[in-house]
């Protein structure tokens, strides 16, 4: 039987634990095989690790039709270099899950 992602609290916890600050920089070569997916500072970064970790394609599809969720672009990453920024970085292999913080986007 599947988990529920909305009651999932132990996998919430791991992802949170594991759920941390990370330069651009380190971040380049998994951008470079297309392992890092943007998530838009307007949602929860450890709920969309959960929903994808769940496989939730319904509220997946539609952030990514809303264009809160989608591979980081060149332009993106090219802005993220030059500013040697940091991103609060979630993994669900094979992906990791990036988020500008609030403040650097203001």
């Amino acid at each position: 039987m599947k988990t529920n992602p909305d009651n999932d609290t132990e996998l919430h916890d791991k992802i949170n634990r594991e759920t941390g600050r990370v330069r651009w920089d380190e971040l380049e070569r998994h951008f470079a095989q297309g392992n890092v997916i943007y998530v838009s500072e307007t949602l929860d970064l450890v709920d969309i690790a959960v929903r994808i970790s769940h496989d939730d394609k319904e509220h997946i599809a539609r952030w990514m039709g809303e264009g809160k969720i989608a591979k980081v672009s060149d332009v993106q990453a090219q802005s993220w270099a030059a500013g040697e920024v940091e991103l609060w970085a979630s993994v669900v292999h094979p992906f990791i899950l990036v988020q500008p913080d609030k403040k650097q986007i203001n």
